[in-house]
């Protein structure tokens, strides 16, 4: 599942949210599917920045903004609560000027 959330239209951003069952992991298929979303975002909706948070812990999620050419933009700590705790996230952007 990948989806844009959080559509700003003054500020023109958007969140990209996206989840994969443990099955399915390790193929490029999320990355196609991240990278289709951002493409539509700014093409379509003409969006100047995208963001994507993934939690500190997890390595896989990190790395599809990582791969696809976000910038990692720093830490937000304790920003969402996880099954029974906080966890930090790490936020990455991409904007419509940054190469593709």
């Amino acid at each position: 599942v990948v989806g844009l959330q959080s559509i700003d239209r003054s500020n023109r951003s958007a969140a990209i949210g996206y989840w994969l069952g443990r099955n399915s992991s390790g193929q490029g298929i999320m990355r196609a599917a991240v990278a289709s979303t951002l493409r539509y975002a700014f093409e379509q909706l003409h969006l100047h920045r995208v963001v994507i948070c993934c939690a500190e812990g997890n390595a896989r999620s990190r790395a599809i903004p990582e791969a696809l050419g976000f910038r990692h933009e720093g830490v937000a700590r304790d920003a969402e609560w996880l099954y029974d705790h906080y966890v930090d996230l790490h936020v990455y952007a991409k904007l419509a000027t940054d190469v593709r």
